[in-house]
């Protein structure tokens, strides 16, 4: 009984100084590349809005904010177009149509806006933005709890990114969001060394091109 005590003491020692000594990793390295104020932020020429719940047909405060920030980059012209990508797998929950709908009724000129509708986890989005959209710089906006682990998948994966955090005010929940986010890191970790593939990839369509925003969603 001792034996397998020690053994699971072992154990468990490995996987917490494996869990800080990765997201001390992921954290230090990509620190640099979170900008807090649109003062000096280096223009790109696509931004990337990641999906954080929506209530009914409106959006989080998570996703309201990180929607006003991708706007207001947009319209101080630090980015020119905008990638929407969230979870569009269901009837009843579709986070892109809310998305999208928020920033047409918030002044983006449509033709601008591009969506991911299998963007089902940060990984799954920054892999599709390279290999479906062929995006090559971008900056990811998204509150600071989450800004490291997507710049460093999208580093990894060959996207020059940047950062630009959406805190505004106090958020539900994010004290948990924030310690759950050392897990998550690890997730990404391995699964940026294992090259894994998505969900979904589908068919190509170039950032350069047209939008593959659907008129008929306008409202």
């Amino acid at each position: 009984m001792k034996k397998k005590f020690k053994i699971f003491l072992y154990l468990l020692i490995i996987g917490l100084v494996t869990i800080v000594s990765i997201n001390y990793y992921v954290k230090s390295s990509t620190k640099k590349n979170i900008y807090y104020s649109i003062k000096r932020f280096p223009k790109n020429d696509v931004g990337i809005i990641f999906g954080a719940g929506i209530n009914g047909d409106q959006p989080s405060k998570y996703l309201k904010d990180r929607l006003d920030a991708g706007i207001l980059l947009y319209k101080a012209n630090r980015i020119n177009k905008i990638l929407l990508s969230g979870d569009n797998g269901r009837d009843e929950y579709d986070e892109l149509t809310v998305m999208k709908n928020y920033c047409f009724n918030h002044g983006v000129d449509t033709t601008k806006i591009f969506i991911d509708y299998a963007g089902f986890d940060t990984y799954s989005t920054m892999y599709r933005a390279k290999h479906i959209f062929n995006i090559k710089r971008a900056t990811l906006i998204s509150q600071e709890y989450h800004l490291n682990r997507a710049i460093y998948i999208g580093q990894k994966l060959g996207i020059k990114s940047v950062g630009y955090s959406a805190n505004n005010g106090e958020y539900l929940g994010y004290k948990y969001v924030t310690f759950r986010e050392y897990g998550s890191i690890c997730k990404s970790f391995f699964d940026v060394l294992r090259n894994r593939d998505p969900r979904f990839l589908g068919t190509p369509i170039d950032i350069n091109g047209v939008s593959n925003y659907s008129k008929e969603d306008k409202r």
